[in-house]
Parts: C-alpha cells; sequence; structure tokens
C-alpha cells in the first residue's frame, strides 16, 4: 500500500487488523495466540511472544482509519507482555498463560525452545525488535529502557561470530544449530534503536548490528 497506494491494500490491512483485535481478551489483557492451544494444551489463555511482531499491524491501522481502540491493544498487550513474559534477567518465555477468569499470570512455558527455562533466539529477538518498535510508535520511554534490557541479554550471551545458537541453553553448545533469522530480526532492530539513544549506545547497538 505504502509502494501502490491502492484503496484495496489499505482495505486489506484495515480488515486484517479488525481479524486480530478479535483475539484480544480485555480481561487479561493481550491477544490469544494458539486456540487450538486451550484445549489441547490446557492454556486456558495463551500468548506468545512472537505477538510483539504483530502489534505493528494494529498501530498502522490505528493511524490509517482503523480506530483509537487498535492502538488502545497493542499498547496493553506490550504492557502486559512487558510485565509477565519475562525473567528477572529479562530473556522471555515464548509463551505466557493467562487466567481468563481473573486474568492473572498462571505460568511461562516453550512450544519452540529447549525448555521453559531456557532463552531461545529466535523468540528473545522478537521481543528486541517489537518493544523498539513500539516505542517507535507511542514514544513511552518504558518501552524503550526495555529494549534496551531485552537487547542487552541476548547480546550478553551471543558467540564470538554474533550468529546465535537457536537456544541459548542447549547443552550441546558449540555444536548446537545456529538461527540466522534471529540474528536478522535482531541486527534489523538494533539499526532502528541506536537512532533513539544516547551516543555511546547508539554506537554499541549500530556496531553490534553491523557485524550481525
Amino acid at each position: 500500500y505504502r509502494l501502490t497506494g491502492k484503496p484495496e491494500y489499505k482495505e486489506g490491512l484495515l480488515h486484517a487488523a479488525d481479524s486480530l483485535a478479535m483475539l484480544y481478551n480485555p480481561v487479561v489483557g493481550t491477544i490469544l495466540s494458539w486456540p487450538g492451544m486451550v484445549k489441547k494444551e490446557n492454556w486456558p489463555h495463551n500468548t506468545i511472544i512472537d505477538n510483539m511482531m504483530n502489534l505493528e499491524l494494529l498501530f498502522w491501522a490505528a493511524r490509517n482509519g482503523g480506530g483509537q481502540y487498535l492502538y488502545d491493544i497493542a499498547c496493553k498487550h506490550a504492557e502486559t507482555t512487558m510485565k509477565h513474559q519475562f525473567r528477572k534477567d529479562y530473556s522471555c518465555y515464548h509463551v505466557a498463560v493467562y487466567d481468563t477468569l481473573d486474568g492473572h499470570f498462571i505460568k511461562g512455558v516453550t512450544h519452540q525452545g529447549l525448555s521453559d527455562d531456557s532463552m531461545w533466539a529466535r523468540g528473545q529477538a522478537w521481543a528486541i525488535y517489537g518493544y523498539t518498535m513500539v516505542y517507535r510508535e507511542t514514544h513511552d520511554v518504558r518501552f524503550l529502557d526495555f529494549a534496551r534490557k531485552v537487547s542487552d541479554v541476548y547480546l550478553s550471551r551471543l558467540p564470538e561470530d554474533m550468529i546465535p545458537y537457536w537456544d541459548f541453553n542447549d547443552p550441546s553448545i558449540p555444536d548446537a544449530p545456529r538461527d540466522a533469522s534471529a540474528a536478522c530480526v535482531v541486527a534489523s532492530a538494533l539499526l532502528e534503536l541506536s537512532g533513539y539513544l544516547p551516543a555511546e549506545k547508539a554506537l554499541e547497538y549500530k556496531q553490534a548490528a553491523v557485524k550481525m
């Protein structure tokens, strides 16, 4: 749509945003990721870290005729995820499970990482990109600060060549598979994030991204 200006593309984006918003649970404060897992895994309301990437659609739609409620959903999802889906060291769970009656956080688990307690590289990459993007859209310094924290724990655990192992806790490291897609996501995020920070930190992130 940005390149062509064709109204049918804009219409498709707005319909997609409305469809995504239908999965939002206001009691919990996040978007339901996998309806099929509600019964299969007994995860009443499950939110995967991947959903941070989807918020960009909601922010865009809110700016382009989709309504303020889409912006509000995106902000609340980011806030709730920030509060519950991360460990004390700012590494993320792949999945956060919530109760649908009062919205409380039940547990953090994984579906694609090594274990419930491990740092799965691609999930952490989506967190880095996601919170960088949310800061871009909101200018809320809470999200900028959080983007730095989730970036720093990722950077601190990278191997020398800057390409992450698929999961930072894989016991077979250094023979574990790498995840170049995670490296790409993080490089993109850090290039943008470097533009929002003081000179010293900005240079650190930019140099890391270029090396990746």
